[in-house]
């Protein structure tokens, strides 16, 4: 090897670590000015924090066409994120901002969901709004919609692609949180059944990353059994009833991560076995049966709910397309706790054991005009955006 080439190489990584650490400074500088709810999202997150690629976007003339890409669509909270997405999108709509709103839906087939993203890009569309099925499958197809100028803004999963916005919580974190608070609440040690969702998908990867962290730092809890509900109700029953049937040893506590803490409690109830402390996240029908049970539902977890995850991504969407260029390629979002205590707080009459498709609304926003704000390098108002207008829980 020649000193010359040598040198170029030399060279060529100095470079490269220089753009590097200007790129960790530039996303330190941006996380630590953050509102302090926002910055501790950043502290710990599986997330590869960079900054954005969309700092020079420019809208295409309105009105503009809203895609918006499906992974999965078999379960009530998918179809809620779908259906809320939909109703502030018809808001831009009516008011000649957006020409048409369309979704396509894979059914988790990666293959598929890169063809209907590719698709999305033929048509011309916009903007993609997603919720991917994989963290790096998509990439290559994020990377074409980029080149053509299209931004993919993901929800409920982030992706590898420097190209996407993702609109995302610290699901790390939820993970260690709840895995936690069974550690509080079972001081003596406890044996738990994890109960975890689509396999593969990125948030079931970070959940239980944060899970596995909880579990290193403290001993005395135990895992059981491990299997998967797919966040889908009748699959979830199915395989704690099997897990249950199979292990006639004590299970103090259900570690999962979906809306199905309801079915997992009549699992339990069903088989004569005390009932655990279950986490996950609140939903309407857990609510009734607490109401309906309150010695048969243990819970401790937190509010991941579909409307405000159609409602983040539609705004950080709607920001773009307004000319507001994101600071960071992953926005993390707050996700709301619920503890034992505050389960009143959360019910309303037209919760039941059977409202499987209605979903809690927070009774403030979990992400205030002013903390997105900050996710912005020229940030203004959300167009089309007011909290107090989000339907009611009970709403029909």
């Amino acid at each position: 090897m020649t000193a010359m080439i040598r040198g170029l190489l030399a060279a060529t990584a100095l470079a490269s670590l220089a753009t590097t650490a200007a790129f960790a400074q530039d996303v330190q500088g941006v996380v630590g000015a953050l509102p302090t709810e926002l910055k501790a999202q950043y502290d710990g997150a599986p997330q590869k924090v960079l900054p954005s690629a969309w700092d020079n976007f420019t809208a295409p003339p309105k009105p503009w066409k809203w895609c918006h890409s499906e992974s999965y669509q078999g379960n009530p909270w998918r179809v809620t994120v779908t259906k809320e997405l939909k109703r502030l999108v018809d808001g831009l709509i009516a008011d000649g901002t957006v020409s048409s709103f369309e979704v396509s839906d894979s059914n988790n087939d990666a293959s598929q969901q890169i063809n209907q993203i590719r698709a999305f890009i033929d048509k011309k569309c916009s903007i993609i709004t997603s919720i991917p099925g994989s963290a790096t499958a998509l990439d290559d197809a994020i990377d074409a919609a980029a080149k053509a100028g299209i931004p993919f803004i993901t929800a409920a999963g982030s992706v590898t692609s420097p190209n996407a916005i993702n609109v995302d919580s610290n699901y790390a974190r939820w993970g260690y949180d709840m895995m936690t608070a069974i550690g509080k609440a079972q001081p003596d040690g406890a044996s738990i059944l994890l109960v975890e969702g689509i396999a593969g998908h990125p948030i079931v990867v970070q959940e239980r990353q944060g899970a596995d962290k909880a579990l290193a730092e403290n001993p005395k809890l135990k895992i059981s059994r491990n299997v998967n509900g797919n966040w889908t109700a009748n699959v979830t029953k199915t395989v704690v009833l099997q897990a249950i049937a199979t292990n006639p040893a004590p299970i103090d506590a259900v570690w999962t991560t979906g809306s199905e803490s309801r079915v997992v409690a009549e699992a339990f109830a069903e088989a004569g076995r005390p009932a655990p402390l279950i986490t996950g996240s609140i939903t309407g029908d857990a609510l009734g049966y607490w109401k309906a049970n309150p010695d048969k539902y243990r819970f401790e977890g937190h509010a991941v709910l579909p409307h405000w995850t159609a409602e983040t991504l539609f705004r950080v969407g709607e920001r773009m397309l307004d000319g507001q260029k994101p600071k960071l390629n992953t926005l993390l979002i707050p996700i709301p706790p619920v503890h034992s205590a505050d389960l009143g707080q959360w019910y309303k009459d037209c919760m039941t054991t059977d409202a499987v498709s209605i979903f809690p609304i927070p009774p403030t926003d979990p992400m205030p005009e002013e903390w997105l704000d900050a996710y912005f390098s020229n940030p203004a108002p959300t167009k089309g955006w007011d909290y107090s207008k989000v339907p009611d829980a009970c709403a029909k």
